[in-house]
C-alpha cells in the first residue's frame, strides 16, 4: 500500500547513499558489504581465479532492517583460474537498491597472475561491463508528481574498473577502483553521476597461533571525492581452517559479529551482523548479510583445498 511521505523524508531517500560533489553534481556511493574478506572480488577484480579453482557465489545484504527505503543487495558471480594457473576469469552481478533507486551492474573480470615467488603472487585485474540506474517515483506519493526530479529514470553506462593484488601463504594486499569511469545522465536539467571513483585499500595477515587456530586481523580502507575516508577493522579467529568468527567496525559507528563454516569440502557459508550506534541511523535498526560460495577444480591444474583469503 503506498503511503504519504512528507517532502523532508523524500528528499532524504533520495539523497541517501549519495555524496554531494558540486552544486549540480551528485554520486552514488558502492555498496557497503561486511563480507568482503569471503569474497575480495566484489571491491578488486584482481583477486579473480586467485585461490587456483573454480569459485561460483551468491549473496544477500539487508542494511537496517525497518528503515524505511533502507538498502539491500544482491551480488553473485563466478571466477576460474586459466591457463596454469597464470590467467583467470569471471563475472559479477550486483542488485543494489535504496528507497525507489535500483542500479544494477554485471561485468566480466580478467586477471593476469605473475609469480613473485613461491606462495607469492602479483595479480593485475580489470573488469568491464555495464550499470543499469533506475529510479521508480511510483513507489512513492509526492506533492507535485509533474516535479522533472521525481520523474522515472531508466539509464545504462558502461563501467570499467582495475585492481592490483599481492597474495602470499599469510597476506593478502589489495588495490582497486572498481569503477573508473563515471557515468551521467540529465535530470531535470542537471547532470547526475551515476557513480563516482571510489578508491580501496585492503590488507589482511595471518597469525598461527598454533596447528589448529590462526588470527587473521584485516583493514579496509575507502575513499571518495565529497566523503570522509571510511575505515573498516576487522579481526577474525580461524579454527581448524573451516570454522571461523570475528568482530569488526566500520569508523567506530557500526560494529558487528562474522561467522563462517566450510562444510561438504567445497561449501562456505557465511554470515555478518551488524549494529549501529547512535552516531549513524540508531541502534534499531542492524543489518544482516550472507553469502554462500562454492569451490570445485575443473582443471588438472587447479587446487581443491581451503583457502584462509
Amino acid at each position: 500500500m503506498r503511503k504519504s511521505i512528507p517532502s523532508t523524508v523524500i528528499a532524504s531517500i533520495l539523497m541517501f547513499g549519495f555524496c554531494l560533489i558540486g552544486p549540480s553534481v551528485l554520486a552514488q556511493q558502492d555498496p557497503l558489504y561486511s563480507l568482503y574478506l569471503n569474497n575480495p572480488l566484489l571491491i578488486n577484480p584482481a583477486y579473480t581465479g586467485a585461490n587456483n579453482n573454480l569459485t561460483v557465489f551468491a549473496g544477500y545484504r539487508s542494511q537496517w532492517a525497518g528503515f524505511d527505503g533502507s538498502p539491500s543487495t544482491l551480488n553473485a558471480g563466478a571466477h576460474t583460474s586459466l591457463y596454469q594457473n597464470k590467467m583467470a576469469a569471471g563475472f559479477v552481478v550486483v542488485s543494489d537498491r535504496i528507497g525507489e533507486n535500483t542500479n544494477t551492474q554485471a561485468t566480466g573480470t580478467f586477471a593476469y597472475k605473475l609469480p613473485i615467488k613461491a606462495g607469492t603472487t602479483l595479480s593485475f585485474g580489470m573488469q568491464a561491463g555495464f550499470m543499469n540506474y533506475k529510479v521508480d517515483p511510483s513507489q512513492l506519493t509526492v506533492q507535485n508528481p509533474a516535479d522533472p526530479l521525481f520523474q522515472p529514470v531508466n539509464q545504462i553506462t558502461p563501467t570499467l574498473g582495475a585492481g592490483v593484488m599481492l597474495k602470499g601463504d599469510r597476506y593478502l594486499l589489495g588495490l582497486s577502483v572498481p569503477r573508473l569511469v563515471n557515468g551521467t545522465f540529465d535530470l531535470g536539467g542537471q547532470k547526475i553521476n551515476v557513480y563516482e571513483q571510489h578508491f580501496y585499500l585492503l590488507g589482511s595477515y595471518l597469525f598461527h597461533v598454533s596447528e589448529r587456530i590462526i588470527l587473521k586481523p584485516s583493514a579496509l580502507l575507502k575513499a571518495v571525492a565529497g566523503a570522509p575516508l571510511s575505515t573498516d577493522i576487522n579481526f577474525n579467529a580461524i579454527i581448524d581452517r573451516n570454522y571461523s568468527a570475528g568482530i569488526y567496525t566500520r569508523n567506530f559507528k557500526a560494529y558487528g559479529i562474522l561467522a563462517s563454516v566450510n562444510f561438504l569440502d567445497k561449501y562456505r557459508l557465511a554470515y555478518a551482523l551488524e549494529v549501529p550506534t547512535n552516531q549513524s541511523v540508531g541502534t534499531r535498526y542492524v543489518t544482516n548479510e550472507i553469502m554462500l560460495s562454492m569451490r570445485m577444480s575443473i582443471f588438472g591444474f587447479q587446487a581443491n583445498t581451503v583457502s584462509n583469503f
